[in-house]
């Protein structure tokens, strides 16, 4: 077995469509995935040997860098001391603590094994703490596949075209109330909670519009219901303390995955301690994990929160202002017609004239246009996500060096994909 192809094939056999997450599957932009046999620093290695400048960095897991020295370190000696107890650890105890000292809004934090199990978590708290029983969620944030959420969410689900997904009965999602993101819904008094991504990562990039964060948390207020931030991908990535310390809202709930894990599976649950308090065993909210806080992981997350520091925050957010800026200036001398949002760390693309605000408006990306990029990129050595409702990370491994590559490549890529998609 040497070749994408011949491996693509093999998974095929075992795992459905080949994959273990539906967009790794490349069904939105055509062709064979690349499978990674090794990876280090901003660089991945497929299995044919190629080398990719690496944007993708586990969907936002990643902001030390593949194999990043420190993080390998904490996983080693960890492992060596056993994968997995069922038991507490003081591990568990110091990435809890972490978590809060970064994030005041979290007084208590329950670890989980997910992003999705994360959110899952904080809507049956909402739910249990309140005694109320709907939800309100925004079109086109992802919060995971539970079957309360996946309903006109982003990433996969936008990239598939699916409104939901078969095996969700009505049923699940009957309290699930959707709105247009960026617009302050009118909430009633049987609303349990409002769950929002501060800032939307999974349709593309679209950033809280003034007032919009700051209206949720009024609006909640006044009817009782909590509000919940999932920040699965700006959490610890933003900022030291997220979306939140940027735009100075306090949730009730937050939802953690990715960064804290250092790259391996992990979740997090963080919030007011009177609300935290109905979780089991204080009280009647029902939650639990074999694999929760494990020990590996829990390793991993400690170091890769210990190195970000302001100035680490300060670097990548240079850097992706340079990225950001020099793909606008690719597509603009390539003639092609695409928007590049930024906010802070986190960078978009969009193929279309203007920076879209909602769902509607970054589902109007050319998906066409997007499609081309990907392979004319992924021929000169730069991977971007196989679907173009997803961000382009970058992280501290991504130097100057790394960057003037992407740039050149991009410039070369966007300059290909004009010539065959003219502008109207």
């Amino acid at each position: 077995m040497t070749t994408n192809a011949d491996w693509f094939e093999r998974a095929a056999q075992v795992i459905p469509g080949g994959v273990n997450s539906p967009v790794r599957a490349f069904r939105s932009v055509g062709g064979t995935p690349y499978f990674v046999a090794r990876a280090e620093g901003p660089h991945v290695w497929d299995v044919e040997g190629r080398r990719y400048v690496d944007l993708v960095q586990s969907y936002g897991a990643v902001i030390l860098g593949h194999a990043a020295p420190e993080i390998v370190e904490a996983v080693v000696a960890a492992a060596g001391r056993g994968t997995s107890y069922g038991a507490p650890t003081a591990g568990e105890v110091l990435l809890a603590e972490a978590i809060r000292e970064r994030v005041p809004s979290c007084e208590q934090v329950r670890l989980v094994s997910s992003g999705t199990e994360a959110t899952m978590t904080a809507l049956r708290v909402a739910r249990g703490f309140t005694g109320r029983s709907r939800i309100v969620k925004f079109a086109g944030n992802y919060h995971g596949h539970s079957d309360a959420l996946l309903v006109e969410g982003g990433s996969g689900i936008a990239t598939l075209g699916l409104p939901g997904s078969a095996g969700v009965t009505d049923g699940a999602v009957a309290d699930t109330l959707v709105a247009p993101y960026n617009v302050v819904p009118t909430l009633t008094e049987d609303v349990a909670c409002v769950i929002v991504e501060p800032v939307a990562a999974n349709m593309g990039l679209v950033a809280p519009v003034p007032g919009f964060l700051e209206g949720l948390r009024a609006e909640c207020d006044r009817v009782g219901a909590l509000l919940v931030f999932d920040e699965v991908i700006t959490g610890f990535r933003l900022a030291r303390g997220g979306a939140q310390a940027r735009y100075g809202v306090r949730p009730d709930l937050t939802a953690f995955g990715k960064v804290i894990g250092g790259g391996l599976p992990i979740g997090a649950v963080g919030g007011r301690r009177d609300v935290m308090a109905v979780l089991a065993p204080l009280g009647p909210v029902y939650q639990a994990g074999t694999l929760s806080g494990n020990p590996v992981a829990t390793a991993a997350g400690l170091a890769a929160l210990a190195a970000l520091d302001a100035a680490a925050y300060e670097l990548v957010e240079a850097r992706a202002t340079r990225l950001a800026e020099g793909l606008q200036d690719a597509f603009d001398g390539a003639g092609l017609t695409a928007r590049v949002p930024r906010v802070g760390t986190l960078v978009g693309v969009h193929f279309g004239p203007e920076v879209p605000v909602d769902y509607d408006g970054a589902r109007r990306t050319d998906e066409g246009v997007y499609r081309a990029l990907f392979h004319a990129l992924l021929e000169r050595g730069v991977a971007i996500a196989p679907g173009a409702y997803e961000v382009v990370f970058c992280g501290l491994a991504h130097d100057d060096e790394v960057l003037d590559t992407v740039l050149a490549a991009s410039g070369e890529a966007a300059r290909v994909v004009a010539a065959s998609h003219p502008a109207p």
